[in-house]
Order: C-alpha cells, then structure tokens, then sequence
C-alpha cells in the first residue's frame, strides 16, 4: 500500500533558503511535505518523474490586483502560469470592501481607470449582487471562491475611506473626526482579526499618477497624514500584520524615489508600527540623468534597515513594454492637463485633444509627467501599429521624435496628430518599463532587502503585462547573464517575499510545508512570446488583454495537488485563503523576523 500521495523523484531539489541545490525526492500526503530525503518510488500514490528538472518553492507575489479577477479565473493568470502559487491582493488601497450597497457601482468605477480593468468585464465577472458588506464578510466570500493560488489580503483604503467619510468626504481629503477615526481603526482591527493583514495605500496627492475614472484623485491619494499616522499606531499596538505603500505627494513615486520629506513619512510609518512595509516602486532607468536612481534608493532602503526601520522595497525586474492606445492610456495622469485631456467618451476626447489650447497646456506640461518606469521620454516612443487607417502607415516603426523632425512640429503635436487622425485607435510602444542594463537590474534584484517583481497582475493589461517577472528573473537574471544564482532567485522569488509579509511556513521546501512546489525544466524555460504580447479576448463581456504564456514548467502544485502541467490547466482548486495568525495545518502568518 502507497505511503505518500505524490512523489516527486530524482529532482534538483532547490529548498528557497539560499542554501545549495541537492540530488533529492519529495513525498507529499494531503496538502503538506511529508517527507525530503531518498524515497522509494513504489511508496507514492501518483510519480513524478523530476530527472534533470529543477524542484523549487512556488513563487510568492505581493503586488497585484486580481482583487476582481480570481472571481472569473481562479488561476490569477497570467502569475498562475508561471509558477505564482501565492498572491496578495488589495494593493495600493484598491479594492471592494467594505462597500454599502449604494457604493458598488462606485468602488468599480475606481478600478477602471487607475488600474484598466473593463467596468462591463467587472459587472459581467462580479455582478453587483454581492454577498458582503463588511471585511470580515469579504474574507469569507473570498474563501468560499474556488481558487488555484492561494490569497491573502490587505485592507485596501479607499473603500474604507468612502464607507466611513462618506465619497464627498473622502475625495476631498477631509480630516476624520475623532469619531470617525476611532470607527475606521475599528474596522480595520476587526478586518484584521477576521484574517486581513495591514493595510495598502497609494498617496500621489492631488495631481495623481493614477487617477479616479473621472480624472480626480484617488481618496486616498489626498489622505491626511494624521489618518495614516492613526492606522499606524493601530499596527504597532497589535503588533502584527504589514503595510504596502506609495507615498509621494508630488504624484512621482518612481523618478524621485520618494523625495526626503515622503521619505521620513515612511519611516515615521515604520517607526510607530514596528512593523514590515513594503515601499512601491524601485526601478533602474536608462534615461539620460537618472542612471544611479536604484543605487539612492538601495542606500537609503538599507540605512532604514541599519536604524532598526523594516522598510523593503519592491523592484520592477521585468523587461517589458507599454503597448498603448489614447483611447485608453491614463498613465500620464500626473499632468493635470493630460489628465483632462483624456477623460470622457471617445468623442469627447478627440475633440479635447485636437484642441490647439489643449495641447499647449499637455505640452506646457510635459516635464511633469511621470515617464520613469512608464517607457521613458515622449519623443522615444515608436508608432507600433495604425490599425484600420493605412494611410499612416508610413509612420510605422518611427519614433515620434523623428516623425516630428520631420515634419517640423513637436513631438507631442506629433503624437497627438497621428493619435487623432488614426481615431484614438494608434498603437504606440514604449521603450521597457525599466533598465534593459543587467548589471542595473542586477545590482537591485542582489540588495537583500529587495523584492524582485512588481506584476501588477490583473490590473493595466490593455499596456502590458507584468506576471511573468518571475520566468524573466530565472531566464535573464540567473541562465543569461548570471547576475544571481538560481539558489539567490529562488530565495528572493519565494523566501524573501514570504518572511516580508510574515509568513512562516510557505516560501521554502520543508517537512510539515504545505505542498507550493515547482518542477521546471530550466535549460529550456521562457516567456512566449518572448518580448511582444498575445492578445487574448479571455474576459467577460468579450474584453480582451495582453499576455505572455510560459514555456518549461512541467508541474506546478499548490498544496499538494497538480494546478498545471506542462502549461495545461488541470481544473484542481486547492487554493487557500490565508489567514493573519490563522493556526493550524495551511498557514500561520505571524511576525516577520
């Protein structure tokens, strides 16, 4: 009679610590590893066959925004598909509780500008029948979702904001009164004892890089310090769970890497919680002047530390471009002109956008925008596509700086020129997102108070997507340019992530870990497509986004049970809901160390 459900055998066991890579098998009974060592086959239920495969930890990704998506895909694709086995969701204070009946609509509304996810794609995927008010009962619905990764969840902000202040209130950035705030800190104490673990915000004040749909801040983003302070202090009594954060009251979290006066915010954050935060977003640029911006940040990430301050930063690693129409693009929203300028119909914003005083507002105003981390300078994005009007096709492959040469305008005239003669339908790519440089990347992904990834999964997927940083950390990182170990990636993808977020039992391979494991063929993993982006219509009402699938993982199992193989979907949901301090055999997550 089989001993062991699974077992897992001849694999290059790579345990998620840092510590070397050895021959080995693994058995697994339930959702848990019974046993690491030298198994005999003939003792396991199923066999896997691992000779010449790599056997890792599932990876851990704490930035993401699948908050509307794992209620029509339970796999939160497109991290599913590479090797994502745990997700945090309720990033950057977006989210969908606590909602009253009356603000549904609104809070989906939230979601469709600042992070481009469809509002018909949400209505059709969610409904506006929901079954939760509370966060506690928010919890419960998202543990009683199917699931193929595992979830756990901040407080999100905003809706909190709203449900307390009141829309008016909140968006006006009003003071709480002693009453109101003693009602938040409740909720959020009560969220938190049902299983929720700190809190998220993004705060970019009133010329937000990430806007309301109508173009108006996010509450959150004119927050009164004193309320986060108050948030804060909730924390540090409790002493337990984290915070995500971006917090640059100039509308730039990236370029100037939290200016000094955002900088001792977030350590007085960090101060009275004495608790793990987690700061959005380091990035390393090539753009002419900002080539050492990581390097300021790492310093001053590690002085936090060396002064007894948790702060870790979360990186973006991943080589990709903005794939982007006018009709949709909000990520110049830091530009109060541009901001207006695309917001509204499509009518209303090509007429706003041929507007010759528009435009010398947009132009007037193009230092502002924020262009680190969203493909660099204007004049360097290329004209991808004019689908529908060939007689701009000449402008095909040509950056809007030459176009602009050539015709003698500038080159915003220029980009708007095409854009509106092309039915706001134009496609224009941007240079990566980030450092094409690896020793850059490199240099950020070795720091030890780093989080490599930053996917954004399930939010901005009409520009690009992010999920698959963890394939491009193993292929590029580590088998291209060996700037890190596959013993450090592996620490960094999976072990780091976790104990940030205070995990103490998933992130590595042990005996009595819940069964998070990756089988992968190394030599030949990758992204497909490798550079460029499949568009897939595989969201409801008939949206589409923009994927990257993944190539040479053989299996990857979540507590125990087989979520994919070889790429396929098996149709298993043995995804959990982890709980803050929630005891027992699934997860325990408990104070960082």
């Amino acid at each position: 009679m089989a001993k062991y459900d699974t077992v897992i055998k001849n694999g290059t066991i790579i345990d998620g610590t840092g510590l070397p890579r050895f021959k080995g098998d693994i058995a697994i009974v339930g959702r848990q590893i019974a046993k690491i060592g030298r198994i005999d086959a003939a003792e396991g239920k199923e066999v896997i066959d691992a000779e010449g495969l790599m056997v890792a930890p599932g990876f851990v990704d704490l930035h993401t925004h699948y908050d509307a998506q794992v209620h029509w895909d339970p796999y939160c694709t497109i991290s599913g598909w590479h090797g994502v086995t745990s997700v945090a969701i309720g990033n950057c204070g977006f989210g969908f509780a606590p909602a009253r009946k009356e603000s549904r609509e609104r809070l989906l509304q939230m979601m469709v500008r600042t992070e481009q996810i469809p509002y018909e794609t949400m209505v059709e995927g969610m409904g506006l029948d929901w079954d939760w008010e509370s966060l506690p009962e928010w919890m419960d619905h998202l543990d009683a979702l199917p699931k193929g990764v595992n979830l756990l969840s901040y407080v999100p902000l905003n809706p909190l904001l709203v449900y307390v202040l009141g829309l008016e209130g909140a968006k006006a950035g009003r003071q709480a009164t002693p009453d109101e705030q003693g009602e938040m800190n409740r909720l959020i104490d009560e969220a938190m004892d049902a299983g929720m673990m700190g809190f998220s915000f993004q705060r970019f004040g009133v010329n937000s890089v990430q806007s309301d749909y109508d173009g108006t801040p996010m509450p959150t983003d004119v927050m009164p310090d004193e309320t986060i302070l108050s948030f804060a202090d909730l924390l540090g009594k409790r002493g337990d769970g984290f915070i995500q954060l971006l917090n640059a009251k100039n509308g730039d979290a990236v370029s100037n890497n939290a200016q000094d006066e955002d900088r001792l915010f977030i350590e007085e954050v960090a101060r009275r919680t004495g608790r793990p935060i987690l700061f959005n977003a380091l990035i390393a640029s090539d753009n002419e002047g900002e080539e050492n911006i990581h390097n300021d940040t790492m310093a001053w990430i590690d002085s936090c530390f060396e002064r007894g301050l948790r702060i870790y930063g979360q990186a973006v690693t991943v080589r990709a471009p903005f794939i982007f129409t006018l009709e949709d693009w909000n990520l110049y929203d830091s530009s109060p002109a541009w901001s207006v300028a695309t917001v509204g119909t499509l009518e209303e914003k090509l007429s706003q956008l041929a507007d010759p005083e528009v435009r010398k507002a947009m132009i007037a105003e193009e230092e502002q925008l924020v262009t680190t981390g969203v493909g660099g300078p204007i004049e360097g994005i290329i004209i991808e596509d004019t689908p529908g009007y060939p007689e701009l096709n000449k402008y095909h492959g040509r950056t809007l700086g030459d176009i602009a040469k050539e015709e003698g305008k500038h080159h915003i005239d220029a980009m708007l020129d095409i854009g509106v003669a092309g039915g706001l339908k134009v496609l224009y790519r941007t240079a990566d997102i980030g450092s094409n440089d690896p020793k850059k990347v490199g240099e950020l992904v070795r720091n030890q108070h780093i989080i490599p990834g930053l996917s954004d999964g399930g939010a901005h997927t009409r520009f690009f997507t992010g999920g698959s940083f963890t394939t491009e950390l193993l292929t590029w990182m580590v088998r291209e340019t060996k700037q890190l170990t596959l013993e450090q990636a592996h620490y960094r993808l999976s072990y780091l992530p976790a104990q940030a977020a205070g995990f103490t039992d998933r992130g590595f391979l042990r005996e009595g870990a819940p069964a998070d494991i990756l089988v992968y063929d190394f030599e030949n993993l990758r992204r497909i497509p490798e550079v460029d982006y499949e568009i897939a219509h595989d969201f409801p009402a008939d949206e589409w986004s923009r994927i990257q699938r993944a190539e040479g993982y053989r299996w990857i199992m979540v507590n125990g049970q087989v979520t994919f193989k070889d790429g396929e979907c098996t149709g298993a949901t043995p995804g959990e809901l982890l709980r803050l301090n929630q005891i027992g055999n699934t997860t325990k997550l408990a104070s960082a160390g």
